[in-house]
């Protein structure tokens, strides 16, 4: 079906094409990536923009002898189905199938995981002084793109690898416009003059001749201000200032450009940076027209464009978060919504429509966000900050340090807590309930339904000091109506009894203890099941009388058993010499890699059917 891809099995074969060939490839690839995910579905929009820009670097460098680091993961598609994974590629994202982001336990060419953002300039820099101090001659390239170049990281690597004079080509894949009218003829010439090797003989030369006096620096500020003014770079001059050799912009869905200026690059020596224009979305009309909702579309109809949607009986956690903040932003205008680069995923959208001065999106820049919410409530304003809670781990000192010790009310509502899914090891929200319950001051709370979300945020926006954890996982609710529910505020601290019980208690926190009520029923009067509400301050009371009544407590909680839930009610437990016996449920001690929620549920004990079995073996069954 394929005439050249088929043929591909690692990137030596893409070599043998000629330059020509290359177009024909870069079309087979893009209609590959569509067949596939549009019934298993993935990261679509930023790996169809990204394709020639990966040809090409497979092309020009010899992997993986040479290395190339991406970021983020999610458009590194054509990366994996040229480097042996074609037809894995088809469960991509699956249980037992690859990941859907570069990883080093997949393959030799993935030479550094990842799935967050804002990586690839720190660890492709470590790689190019590893070889250095080895003495390999590989070369390094990160592509960065996807808005990861805002993420703070990228500038403190662009600030070290500036000053270091590695061999390092960064390629930046901008994909957040189109081509601009300074790709002319001039623009042209100048780049054929700097990219090319005689050029950079002759500059090199001169460079060591002048030394490090002052006329080389005046020279140096005449030549950037001559192609300033000719080429009219976006950002060349900042680069440069931070130590890059600056080249482009290029078309980067242009094949032959990009082998072109690849080929001139490579051998190139120094720090150097190519400023590339791409597409998202690039060669899929639909996804080109609306590259946000095609980033991760779902599954769809490759040929009309038509995207499939399950039933939705239920509303999204995110849904209830996003009305819910527009309440809050409606009576309050002392009430903000922060969001690093995630407003449509988290539900922001909704407040960004009805009260855009009441939102702030401030692109991925995690950290910033939270100091950012904390400068806002310093200010007098109640920010409700959301980030997803695999990412929250980036801020961590700043929750600490910026919002928790000066004891500011910031809501952290974070989303795609516990088992998220496809996404896998990467992603998942797993360390949020042991990372966070140790900051003094700090407030842990996860609802159970959609009307503990809504009444959590009207408790969250009445509290005055320190920050306010939220945390619920990404998909649907339990179908309660939220909407008609009274907003009333919870008492922090206070857990609620669903389930008495005389035999075994389980103690939960978040949705999952709707799937421990319903494993307790199959023992009635012997099950009691209790709705912490909040990790933090811990129940201690209710926990006392579970373990004076109860022989045998059972924890269940979708966050780490270490540290979490099961480790603050087995340190209560220890300070009162209980004698009742304690097991716990909850995503275990390892990394969980990609599958269906109820897969992972399934694998970690965290469904009906697991909690029922835990049930069993207390009961000796």
């Amino acid at each position: 079906m394929y005439e050249l891809l088929d043929k591909i099995d690692k990137p030596s074969d893409v070599r043998l094409l000629s330059v020509e060939q290359l177009r024909e490839l870069c079309k087979e690839l893009r209609a590959y990536i569509i067949e596939c995910c549009a019934v298993n579905p993935g990261h679509l929009a930023s790996s169809l923009g990204a394709v020639e820009l990966i040809v090409g670097l497979h092309y020009v460098f010899d992997t993986p002898s040479d290395k190339l680091v991406f970021d983020v993961g999610h458009q590194a598609y054509a990366h994996k189905i040229l480097t042996g994974r074609r037809e894995a590629f088809r469960k991509n994202r699956t249980k037992d199938g690859i990941s859907g982001f570069p990883s080093r336990s997949e393959s030799l060419f993935d030479s550094f995981g990842v799935g967050h953002s804002s990586t690839s300039i720190s660890a492709a820099l470590g790689l190019a002084e590893a070889a250095r101090m080895q003495g390999r001659p590989a070369k390094v390239a990160a592509l960065i793109g996807d808005g990861a170049m805002t993420g703070g990281l990228a500038f403190e690597g662009l600030n070290n690898a500036g000053a270091s004079h590695a061999d390092l080509l960064v390629i930046l894949n901008d994909n957040n416009q189109s081509i601009e009218a300074n790709t002319g003829a001039m623009h042209r010439y100048l780049l054929n003059i700097t990219t090319s090797n005689s050029y950079n003989r002759f500059k090199n030369r001169v460079w060591n001749l002048l030394g490090e006096g002052g006329l080389r620096r005046f020279l140096q500020r005449s030549v950037r201000g001559l192609k300033s003014w000719f080429v009219r770079k976006p950002g060349g001059d900042l680069f440069e200032a931070l130590g890059f050799r600056y080249f482009g912009p290029i078309d980067g869905n242009d094949i032959e450009e990009v082998v072109r200026t690849l080929r001139k690059l490579r051998t190139m020596p120094g720090p150097r940076l190519l400023h590339c224009f791409t597409v998202k979305g690039q060669g899929y009309p639909a996804a080109e027209a609306d590259p946000a909702t095609w980033h991760a579309p779902g599954r769809f109809d490759p040929v009309t464009g038509e995207r499939i949607h399950g039933p939705h009986l239920r509303d999204r956690y995110q849904d209830v978060f996003g009305e819910v903040l527009c309440e809050l932003a409606a009576a309050d205008r002392r009430v903000v919504g922060v969001t690093p680069a995630m407003a449509q995923g988290c539900g922001m959208n909704l407040l960004a429509a009805k009260f855009p001065e009441q939102f702030f999106d401030v692109g991925i820049e995690e950290e910033h966000a939270v100091t950012f919410s904390a400068g806002l409530a310093a200010g007098g304003m109640k920010p409700f900050c959301n980030i997803y809670s695999a990412f929250s781990q980036r801020a961590y000192d700043q929750i600490i340090h910026d919002v928790a010790l000066q004891r500011l009310p910031v809501v952290l509502c974070f989303d795609r807590a516990g088992l998220v899914g496809e996404d896998g090891a990467t992603h998942q929200g797993a360390f949020d309930l042991a990372a966070y319950r140790s900051i003094p001051d700090t407030i842990i709370s996860a609802p159970r339904d959609e009307v503990a979300l809504k009444r959590l945020m009207y408790t969250a926006c009445a509290h005055a000091t320190g920050p306010f954890i939220i945390r619920y996982p990404r998909g649907m609710g339990e179908g309660t109506p939220w909407r008609e529910a009274e907003p009333e505020p919870y008492e922090i601290g206070r857990a609620e009894t669903l389930l008495e019980g005389d035999t075994v208690a389980v103690l939960g926190l978040g949705p999952v203890v709707n799937r421990a009520l319903e494993a307790a029923r199959d023992w009635p009067g012997r099950v009691g099941v209790y709705d912490l509400r909040f990790l933090k301050p811990l129940d201690t009371e209710a926990v006392r009388h579970v373990a004076g009544r109860y022989a045998h407590i059972l924890t269940v909680e979708d966050g780490a058993l270490c540290g979490g839930l099961y480790g603050a009610v087995a340190e209560l437990l220890a300070r009162i010499r209980s004698r009742a016996t304690l097991d716990g449920i909850g995503i275990p001690d390892r990394f969980i890699p990609q599958a269906k929620q109820s897969e992972q549920q399934a694998e970690c004990g965290l469904d009906v059917e697991g909690i029922r079995k835990s049930l069993r073996k207390v009961f000796g069954e």
